[in-house]
């Protein structure tokens, strides 16, 4: 594969006229910094390989652009991402770091790939969630229906938790009832709550 990939320039030429100068910016900027650097595109959009691993990518929305390190976490210190990849949103040129700043960057994460440092993110593990409590008025209506109140039983504590967020989350009284209801005909079946939206086996 050459150094300009012919479908990185179909994807610029695609993006819309905004876009397009700023990344030809940054993959002028990123060939500057990294001349052994190859293109590819990945996940539909431009993609910068060093090493046989991923540098950066770069990609065109409707209204900006962005620009990514594979190991953002490193490069960036740890700078939060804020949904629009390693340099924030790009809407004009000026957006995007002076040449210098960001061919430091690009060092850097060249410099991880020789050193052989795979992904150095670390992923706050998700708060457990809150284990929701039986309303009274389930609880009744199960134990008035054995085959309901083993299905329920017998559920995932996900499974469980799709019927009870269904019927707490009504705002009306009447609407509870009807869930309510309904939840425990679906149960007494042996049907999960989303039974309808299931891929049939």
């Amino acid at each position: 594969m050459s150094a300009h990939d012919p479908r990185v320039d179909a994807y610029i030429e695609k993006a819309s006229p905004f876009a397009r100068p700023i990344l030809d910016h940054l993959r002028a900027l990123v060939h500057a910094a990294c001349p052994s650097v190859q293109e590819d595109i990945k996940w539909g959009m431009p993609s910068f390989q060093y090493g046989g691993r991923i540098l950066c990518q770069m990609a065109a929305f409707t209204q900006h652009a962005s620009f990514g390190f594979w190991q953002h976490a490193a490069v960036t210190e740890g700078k939060a991402r804020d949904g629009m990849g390693s340099l924030g949103r790009l809407e004009t040129i000026k957006d995007v770091p002076s040449k210098r700043e960001l061919t430091a960057l690009l060092r850097k994460a060249m410099a991880l790939i020789d050193e052989g440092v795979t992904s150095t993110a670390t992923r706050a593990k998700p708060a457990p969630r809150a284990a929701l409590k039986v309303p009274a008025d389930l609880r009744d209506a199960l134990a008035g229906n054995p085959g309901a109140k083993a299905t329920f039983d017998g559920f995932s504590p996900s499974a469980r938790r799709g019927y009870l967020e269904w019927i707490t989350e009504a705002k009306r009284e009447d609407t509870r009832a009807r869930r309510l209801a309904q939840a425990v005909e679906w149960m007494a079946e042996g049907k999960l709550r989303n039974w309808k939206y299931a891929k049939a086996k």
